[in-house]
């Protein structure tokens, strides 16, 4: 099962103090903005997301369709396959991707010890 480029959004009381810290690191900013809270930081091929009051818990996030570069890969195994593939397996989706559309779209999942789990599709 190909899940795309990996990294961890992280939930943060102070971004501005989290965007130090890891920049201590080697982390440098990718993308995002920090004016609305939330930032995409890369250290070589390691990815964090740093978010502020938008969700409760870090989560663990995959993007089909993208490598490590945020760039578009040929072929890749479409956000709706994977939820398919998953509850077939019976993994409980705890948000779901409208199987009848294409494009973007995402869904989440929970592993064992309660870990959120995005799979998010930008394309």
């Amino acid at each position: 099962m190909k899940l795309g480029a990996f990294s961890v959004s992280l939930t943060v009381k102070d971004i501005h103090k989290s965007k130090e810290f890891y920049e201590c690191l080697g982390f440098e900013v990718f993308g995002g903005e920090i004016s609305q809270n939330w930032l995409i930081m890369k250290n070589e091929d390691c990815i964090i997301g740093l978010f502020q009051g938008m969700f409760e818990k870090n989560i663990l996030t995959f993007n089909p369709g993208w490598n490590q570069n945020a760039e578009n890969v040929d072929a890749f195994t479409d956000v709706r396959d994977l939820q398919k593939s998953l509850k077939g397996k019976g993994i409980k989706i705890l948000t779901e991707a409208d199987e009848s559309t294409e494009g973007p779209a995402s869904f989440t999942i929970e592993d064992p010890d309660g870990n959120p789990i995005l799979i998010d599709q930008h394309r």
